[in-house]
């Protein structure tokens, strides 16, 4: 049974610069990452690990015709306030709601060609008091 994302693996040509992406745009930060071989970085959400980042050139060949990934997606909170941060930093994003539900998404792309997806679920309405 799967119960959530464990990770998302990308490669990366220049790792500075996917790590600010990842830090300092969206607000992942850099952990702890056992002795690997390959040049990289564990980036974490709270206590996870949910994106590890390669040397490219170390991992794969740099060839269009092998894609970093498609997409993966990070759940989020405050559209508005990401918004207002990739517009900001001058981050190219795309932002639409998903038909017959409340959930919004922010599609942008990282340094490297990996497609990134926020996605804001619906707020429960507050209980009336």
């Amino acid at each position: 049974m799967l119960l959530s994302l464990g990770h998302v693996t990308v490669l990366s040509t220049d790792l500075e610069r996917t790590e600010r992406f990842y830090c300092d745009l969206l607000g992942l930060r850099v952990g702890p990452r056992p002795a690997i071989r390959i040049p990289g970085c564990w980036l974490y959400l709270g206590d996870q690990p949910v994106l590890h980042v390669l040397a490219r050139q170390a991992a794969a060949p740099s060839d269009e015709a092998h894609p970093v990934i498609d997409h993966f997606a990070l759940d989020a909170e405050d559209r508005a306030g990401f918004e207002h941060r990739l517009q900001a930093a001058g981050q190219p994003f795309e932002s639409r709601r998903l038909a017959d539900s409340g959930i919004w998404q922010i599609f942008l792309t990282d340094p490297d060609g990996a497609r990134v997806e926020l996605s804001f679920a619906p707020r429960p309405d507050p209980a009336p008091v």
